[in-house]
């Protein structure tokens, strides 16, 4: 039999996974990652410490699985869309002003080129339509003029400018190839249309990429899932502990592996009709048309982006996990529960949702736990459909109550404010012709059933879980497949072979699809008194 391995890197840990040819999961290894962290905007990494974790989280997969490295078929590798900054020989490069070249990822949250966001934005380029308007932060553009500024000498030793996913797999292939995912979501190469635009580089102060014909940031483009160079090189086989020259798959950045790994799992129908939501420390919808599609506030359309010959819009909220943690973690109750939930051998949001389960009597529902609290849980600001990054979050209905009950009212609310967020997503590219009828959750913050019934009755929209635990994974190991030449190398016809669904959740209807539209309507409203406040500062 032969097997798949699937590699991805996340904001807290490298996670490996090896596969069947029939999806099903064999092993399993995870490596946690430091992060640096300074102030509310500076976020970095090491991509030293980030090939190691990948290599010895291969290495535990391959215990766990018992499957025999010649036996692993085909790697695919997904990752955040953070910028790795790559000198001479591959010698890591300092991105800040701690000096130390070990830290030499700005990692996709880092918020410091803010004001280089709203120069590139201010250009109105024509790019910037195929990213809803405008670019992100937390897009690689606006880092790369910050670094040009602030880090002169850095910017100018640079040999290669590397979205993570892209990385790794020249770590583990010595190819520069750049898969069309990351390029084209993160840095402005505009597939079927030119490709990377000289004027956009002139006019946005970064000249000396388009000059050098963007060898720095990559002049080959290739879609995810098909092969590179010669495979695994010798040096990344002994490393990673399995053999070289197996086909490695050019690969996705994270949140589109879990597209990969559910929108065209069998029996769904077409992916055309199934939103991916990936929710995890930031959520992401992933979205699939045939034509393009132009909705302001999110990002997109991508041209084979996800799915080769396929377009994709993009949204998701900034701080979705992370935005809940850090409401749990401002109520005086949060030290107690989360000695609960050290006791129950539960994160601290599973543990307050169990305890939710258990406070609904038998005709009552999660959201009448909220009451009349009210979030906007827009910390990090909003990603789409406003695309706004200084925003910010919004709590309404506190009063004195300290208790852990209280707490679990302040996290459903939260839970909710998600909800509607992503509903805003829907509403908006439903607007603009990009209509969905199911949505296919991943992320380990949508693993709980009773968060994925918030979620149905939150968007009105019903919602799949994916079979397997691990869809992330899942979609970086079809790469690998589709890589190895199984199934007939069709992305699409690994998909559909390896990815299966298990659960179905449908809105609630009745009295509590009454009270979200009413609590949706709220959540607008405190929106927008936020945003017309943060507009008097």
């Amino acid at each position: 039999m032969r097997f798949f391995l699937g590699v991805d890197v996340g904001t807290g840990s490298a996670r490996a996974g090896i596969f069947d040819s029939e999806g099903h999961l064999q092993g399993c290894g995870v490596y946690e990652l430091a992060l640096f962290q300074e102030g509310a905007d500076i976020v970095e990494q090491s991509s030293t410490q980030a090939w190691s974790a990948v290599c010895k989280a291969v290495q535990a997969a391959v215990t766990q699985s018992n499957v025999d490295p010649k036996d692993v078929a085909g790697i695919g590798f997904d990752a955040t869309c953070s910028l790795v900054v790559v000198g001479k020989n591959g010698a890591p490069l300092p991105v800040g002003s701690s000096g130390d070249a070990a830290r030499d990822i700005i990692v996709w949250m880092d918020h410091r080129a803010m004001a280089e966001a709203d120069e590139i934005n201010a250009t109105k380029h024509a790019v910037l339509a195929y990213v809803g308007g405008a670019v992100s932060p937390e897009m690689q553009s606006p880092k790369l003029l910050w670094l040009k500024r602030h880090m002169p000498d850095t910017f100018t030793a640079a040999e290669h400018f590397f979205d993570l996913t892209d990385f790794l797999t020249w770590k583990a292939t010595g190819s520069t190839a750049r898969s069309s995912c990351t390029v084209t979501c993160k840095w402005t190469y505009v597939a079927r249309s030119g490709g990377w635009d000289e004027s956009f580089f002139e006019q946005t102060g970064l000249r000396e990429l388009a000059e050098e014909g963007f060898r720095r940031i990559g002049n080959e483009i290739v879609d995810p899932g098909q092969p590179l160079a010669n495979g695994l090189t010798a040096d990344a086989a002994k490393s990673l502990g399995l053999v070289a020259g197996t086909p490695v798959a050019a690969g996705l950045i994270d949140a589109h592996a879990g597209g990969v790994g559910t929108v065209g799992a069998k029996g769904l129908g077409p992916a055309i009709e199934n939103m991916a939501y990936v929710f995890g420390t930031s959520s992401c919808t992933m979205t699939t048309t045939a034509d393009p599609t132009f909705v302001p506030g999110v990002w997109g359309p991508y041209y084979s982006a996800m799915l080769p010959g396929m377009w994709l819009n993009e949204g998701g909220q900034s701080a979705a996990g992370a935005g809940i943690e850090r409401l749990i973690a401002m109520h005086p109750a949060a030290q107690q529960a989360a000695d609960h939930a050290k006791n129950a051998g539960l994160s601290v949001p599973n543990w307050l949702m169990t305890k939710a389960t258990e406070m609904v009597d038998s005709s009552g529902h999660l959201v009448d736990l909220a009451r009349d609290l009210h979030v906007v849980p827009e910390f990090l600001g909003n990603r789409a459909p406003f695309a706004d990054p200084r925003t910010r979050a919004v709590i309404a209905g506190l009063d004195m109550d300290t208790s852990l009950d209280s707490l679990v009212s302040l996290y459903i609310a939260g839970l909710c404010g998600l909800g509607y967020g992503l509903r805003q997503i829907i509403e908006t590219q439903a607007e603009h012709s990009a209509k969905i009828s199911n949505i296919v959750v991943s992320g380990g913050a949508s693993r709980q059933e009773a968060v994925r019934q918030l979620l149905a009755d939150t968007t009105g929209i019903s919602i799949s879980g994916p079979e397997t635990e691990e869809p992330v994974l899942l979609g970086a190991a079809i790469l690998g497949a589709c890589a190895a030449g199984q199934h007939g190398a069709s992305l699409s016809k690994c998909m559909s072979e390896m990815s299966r669904v298990s659960d179905v959740y449908r809105p609630s209807g009745g009295r509590i699809s009454d009270l979200h539209q009413r609590r949706f309507q709220t959540h607008q409203a405190f929106q927008t008194a936020a945003r017309e406040a943060a507009a008097l500062t």
